[in-house]
């Protein structure tokens, strides 16, 4: 058995990622970050799916990104974008991938963990450059440059079981392990209750996805 930090964001491929992990026969420590983000809603779906899925220990750590700005989901001056634009969106949260990954190897590290998984896609995504392949080599790469277990002889794998998937692959995957998706939230702006807009880029892939799949949609949005 296996020792695995996971990202945790409260969302479904985070949760799928999450199952793949502890499926594999991993030991799961999940890591969560309150990072200045719109709400906490998904921070609480979070918890309820690390509870719900048996991890061995659950920490969200706070680092404000919101300080920076330069993101829809940090700075509210900046609408989330509700309809398909070019480019790289504003929801994009600049180096973000990067900084929670920095703190999954810190805290594989500590754990002495033999891998890291996270839910990041280059299929179904949007466009973010930091959910690229090649941005995932790269990282593997400064981590066994950069961490003493790999440079004593040992290690630490970065995983991303996700990576090559649609979402309609993700959901049929994620119900095979008995994910509950109805505990997810993926939009940019639910409310408070946790109800999905329906309208961002998250709710639009989210809903394309459960239609491909064949699969009721357990999602409760607005209105």
């Amino acid at each position: 058995m296996g020792r695995a930090v996971t990202l945790l964001s409260g969302g479904m491929d985070s949760a799928t990622c999450l199952a793949i992990a502890l499926e594999t026969g991993n030991e799961c420590y999940a890591l969560s970050f309150d990072y200045g983000q719109r709400h906490d809603i998904e921070l609480q779906a979070a918890r309820r799916i690390a509870e719900r899925m048996g991890v061995l220990q659950h920490r969200t750590l706070k680092i404000d990104l919101g300080q920076l700005g330069g993101s829809a989901l940090t700075d509210k001056s900046i609408d989330v974008p509700e309809q398909p634009g070019e480019g790289i969106p504003a929801t994009y949260v600049p180096a973000r991938n990067t900084i929670f990954l920095s703190y999954a190897l810190a805290w594989a590290e500590v754990l002495d963990a033999d891998s890291i998984y996270l839910g990041i896609n280059a299929i179904d995504y949007s466009g973010y450059p930091d959910c690229r392949p090649e941005y995932l080599r790269a990282f593997q790469l400064m981590a066994k440059l950069a961490t003493r277990r790999c440079v004593e002889g040992g290690n630490l794998e970065i995983r991303a079981p996700l990576l090559e998937l649609g979402k309609a692959e993700i959901i049929r995957r994620g119900m095979d392990l008995g994910v509950d998706f109805s505990m997810t939230i993926s939009c940019y702006q639910a409310d408070e209750q946790g109800a999905a807009c329906g309208r961002c880029d998250a709710c639009r892939l989210r809903r394309a996805g459960f239609e491909s799949a064949g699969v009721v949609d357990p999602t409760q949005y607005q209105g």
